[in-house]
């Protein structure tokens, strides 16, 4: 009877030490999946392009290819290729704007950090934008007002 129990008192333990060793282990893996986490996946290139700019840079690729799909033809006219384009106005090379979006895309906060810059900036110019058309219809009509009351005018006078 003392060795029944005994022996489950001894299973007990081990699997009391298998326990404490798997936590052991399971907190030493995330520690090191942390750690790993924390070293750049992709090395600093030498010229990166700015935090900053590439949200300039994105905010006008954006604005590039919403023209491309809305109609090319202005665009292939004048002969200007999107990112060429992009490239020229930003002083910048394809390789660096590569290797830049490269360092960015792996630091994934940074990289939603500059998307969310974008999209807030394209929605206040589109923000702004339909401002200014309301203004514009309001002084469209009043202009047609204006105009309508003059006519009047001079057909009473007539």
């Amino acid at each position: 009877m003392r060795t029944v129990i005994f022996q489950k008192i001894k299973k007990e333990k081990d699997l009391l030490s298998i326990d404490h060793k798997m936590k052991k282990l399971s907190f030493l893996l995330v520690l090191i999946l942390l750690t790993s986490c924390a070293e750049d996946i992709i090395e600093k290139p030498e010229n990166l392009i700015s935090r900053d700019k590439m949200v300039t840079i994105f905010y006008d690729l954006a604005i590039v290819t919403a023209a491309k799909n809305t109609s090319d033809v202005v665009l292939k006219n004048n002969n200007i290729e999107s990112m060429n384009y992009i490239f020229t106005k930003h002083d910048i090379d394809s390789i660096q704007f590569v290797k830049s979006d490269a360092y960015y895309a792996s630091k994934t906060a940074v990289y939603k950090e500059i998307y969310q810059d974008v999209e807030a900036r394209l929605k206040k110019v589109k923000a702004e934008r339909g401002e200014q058309k309301v203004a514009k219809k309001k002084q469209d009509s009043i202009s047609n007002k204006n105009a309508k009351i003059k006519r009047q005018d001079k057909l009473k006078k007539d």
